[in-house]
């Protein structure tokens, strides 16, 4: 729903009743993913696209129909080999679809508009609605917003009411629309409930300074975990989108002066592989006074208790210098470029999720950690919770 963002809201302000269709999943080649939207009002007026022209009619009457009936429905479309007329994806794909009926005064109508006008005030927001699971709950909506807190009930346990909050806070902090599979009762083993977990975020921000080997690594990674992930160096020579094909963006600037310059957040992770004190120093002058989520360098232990000398010099405090993660990673034993950038990943993700870091063989601690114990060390904002199933793998 979050995909008609601003039309259906001015749809929902004016008071008409709309069916929402949304993509659930794709399997093979589809035209667009999960999240993507079309609604239809009372009058056949349509906005949204969940097809790019394949199944829109099929959707459309199904969308009708939910608006007479009041009912959700999900319904899956896929090519027909025997019958070349029957509705489905040229492509070659499988598309399966939700429709929501959204009534004025509904409960389901309140949480719709409160998520669509926190999404248009820029803030992070996630629906979290029942897609397979007792046919009584199918299209029961929850609203989660990024602090954790929940509006509307899935009305089926109040267990799975936190931990669908908990997975909807980690999709928000990927930035990503997935379906996760639980028990009725809450628990992450899947037992015939399906949730569609919509995020209305943009992905969050890693950003790489070094165009160095184990950045190249540090990339696909990052990637890897959901991250838009920039690459920054001064120096043009080494700093290429052919030596960074998958880096979303590739930047020539000197580190201190384009992180000043560019959008950063609760989430953003920043990684600083040049041990070289020239850029390294004037950039952690940046870094540490910013709230971010995650400051980490490279180098050996000497290179860090020069750099912390550096630093404390430019004039850097106790708590601010307590942010910093130097040197950067878990220690795995890793020697490649691929083993580093594995161990600074675990380190980020350990930090983002509250993990220990420690071996789970021999501990009785929760193998997914559904509180808010441990806070991001560099921004003071509360860890999110548990892996996310199906979105964050």
């Amino acid at each position: 729903m979050l995909d008609l963002l601003p039309e259906l809201k001015d749809w929902l302000d004016d008071g008409r009743d709309v069916a929402v269709a949304t993509v659930v999943s794709v399997g093979g080649s589809a035209p667009r993913g999960p999240g993507a939207a079309l609604a239809v009002d009372r009058a056949g007026t349509v906005i949204g696209s969940v097809s790019g022209g394949c199944v829109e009619g099929a959707v459309y009457d199904l969308c009708a129909q939910a608006l007479e009936t009041g009912q959700s429905a999900v319904e899956r479309f896929g090519y027909s080999d025997e019958d070349a007329f029957a509705v489905g994806l040229t492509c070659g794909g499988v598309l399966d679809v939700m429709v929501t009926p959204v009534f004025a005064n509904t409960p389901v109508r309140a949480l719709v508009s409160s998520a669509l006008d926190t999404a248009e005030r820029g803030e992070p927001v996630a629906l979290v609605r029942v897609v397979e699971g007792p046919p009584e709950h199918l299209g029961a909506t929850l609203l989660v917003h990024s602090d954790g807190s929940a509006e509307g009930s899935l009305g089926i346990h109040e267990d799975l009411d936190r931990t669908a909050a908990a997975q909807a806070r980690a999709a928000l902090d990927a930035g990503r629309t997935g379906t996760v599979e639980l028990s009725p009762d809450g628990s992450h083993c899947p037992d015939g409930l399906t949730l569609l977990v919509e995020a209305g975020a943009p992905p969050p921000r890693m950003i790489v300074f070094g165009a160095v080997d184990f950045a190249a690594a540090l990339v696909r990674a990052g990637k890897f975990l959901g991250y838009h992930v920039t690459v920054c160096d001064a120096r043009p020579v080494f700093t290429t989108q052919a030596r960074f094909p998958e880096a979303d963006e590739v930047v020539v600037d000197w580190p201190h002066r384009y992180l000043r310059g560019t959008r950063t957040d609760g989430r953003t992770v920043l990684c600083l592989l040049t041990h070289d004190a020239k850029f390294d120093v004037p950039l952690l002058e940046v870094a540490l006074r910013l709230p971010v989520a995650f400051v980490g360098a490279m180098g050996s232990r000497r290179t860090h208790t020069d750099r912390d000398r550096r630093l404390r010099e430019v004039g850097l405090s106790e708590t601010e210098l307590t942010r910093l993660r130097s040197p950067i990673g878990l220690d795995l034993g890793g020697r490649t470029p691929e083993e580093t950038a594995l161990s600074i990943a675990a380190e980020i993700v350990a930090a983002r999720r509250g993990g220990t870091g420690r071996p789970l063989t021999g501990t009785a601690t929760p193998i997914h950690h559904s509180g808010t114990a441990h806070a991001h060390r560099s921004s003071g904002r509360p860890q999110l919770p548990a892996e996310v199933a199906d979105i964050a793998s």
